[in-house]
């Protein structure tokens, strides 16, 4: 009976981890319905939320009790919910936000899990299958979605930033290229850390604008540009570090040795490059990469790597890597330099 027992609590323990889809799917929607927002200075009743978002009171009721069990609320009293300390990066105006990054799942999960199986018949991308466009493409075509990607890459970098600082030495560095930087949040904290330095954005033109913003927001204007441009095609010469954050994750193997040789064009013999990405465990070990490995496939046939995987596409694209710098998040900074 014994052994009975334990394949019973194997059995529950399986349909728990199925179950977390819906956790998973609940978390998103208060992300969307901005509930933490809605608690940020005061415990509410269900009837009042409700309100404020447009939603049953008892359905909404349901919804937060699931999401209380997991301790992201409290119910303070019959059907009145207060935000924990655990729900308070649910908060937009939290300093490490991640609202806009559970959103953002919350919209393009479920354009993409039902047709998933595609990914895995034939090893490519499920999104362009789906929704008839690539991820960017769709992002463009739909403003909203793409605005707020925008905020969650941001919201991500701002709590990524501080790991890399503590992790990753900047100084003598004088001149920092950050490929595919996106808003412009990673590099702005390192030169607020590095007053001496200087450093270039290169991005989308579509996202030139917004990160211009953001550099001046964070009062580094003076030290720091943003150019249009397309790093599969040029990588500005003349810097000291180049950096990839997120990056080389987005594209397969072919196409990353491709931006990996146009930032060795670009390098000086004495520049380093910094990619700043998941770097996987070998065998059964828990990582919350493995995840994003899985959503890089289905959303756009990209990957993440292992440190034996980065140091073979380094050494095709006439690179070398120096040595991989863990985090305390869960990415790490893997250090280049040219060969």
């Amino acid at each position: 009976m014994a052994g009975d027992r334990n394949e019973q609590e194997r059995a529950y323990a399986l349909l728990a981890l199925g179950d977390e889809l819906i956790h998973a799917r609940a978390l998103q929607i208060a992300a969307e319905l901005r509930i933490a927002d809605l608690l940020a200075s005061r415990p509410r009743p269900c009837q009042d939320l409700a309100e404020h978002t447009e939603t049953d009171p008892e359905a909404l009721y349901r919804m937060m009790r699931l999401l209380a069990s997991r301790g992201l609320f409290h119910e303070s009293g019959t059907g009145v919910f207060e935000l924990t300390p655990m729900g308070d990066p649910l908060r937009s105006d939290h300093p490490a936000s991640v609202r806009s990054v559970l959103a953002l799942t919350g919209a393009v999960a479920p354009l993409v899990l039902g047709g998933a199986h595609h990914s895995l018949r034939t090893g490519e991308a499920t999104f362009p299958q789906v929704t008839g466009d690539p991820i960017y493409a769709h992002m463009a075509r739909h403003p909203e979605q793409g605005r707020l990607f925008d905020e969650a890459m941001r919201d991500l970098t701002r709590l990524v930033a501080p790991a890399v600082l503590d992790a990753y030495d900047f100084t003598g560095a004088p001149h920092i290229i950050d490929v595919g930087g996106g808003s412009g949040a990673l590099i702005s904290a390192i030169l607020r850390r590095e007053p001496a330095a200087s450093g270039v954005v290169l991005e989308d033109p579509r996202v030139v604008d917004s990160a211009l913003d953001e550099i001046r927001e964070e009062g580094v204007a003076d030290r720091c540009s943003a150019v249009g441009g397309d790093f599969f095609r040029e990588v500005p010469a003349g810097g000291d570090l180049y950096l990839m954050k997120w990056v080389l994750h987005n594209w397969s193997d072919e196409r990353v040795t491709d931006i990996l040789r146009n930032c060795r064009r670009a390098m000086r013999e004495d520049s380093r490059l910094l990619i700043i990405e998941s770097v996987l465990p070998s065998g059964d070990d828990a990582h919350p990469g493995k995840a994003m490995d899985l959503a890089m496939l289905v959303l756009l046939g990209g990957r993440e790597r292992t440190e034996e995987q980065f140091g073979e596409l380094l050494a095709g694209a006439g690179l070398r890597l120096e040595r991989v710098v863990p985090t305390r998040s869960p990415h790490s900074v893997v250090e280049a330099s040219p060969r």
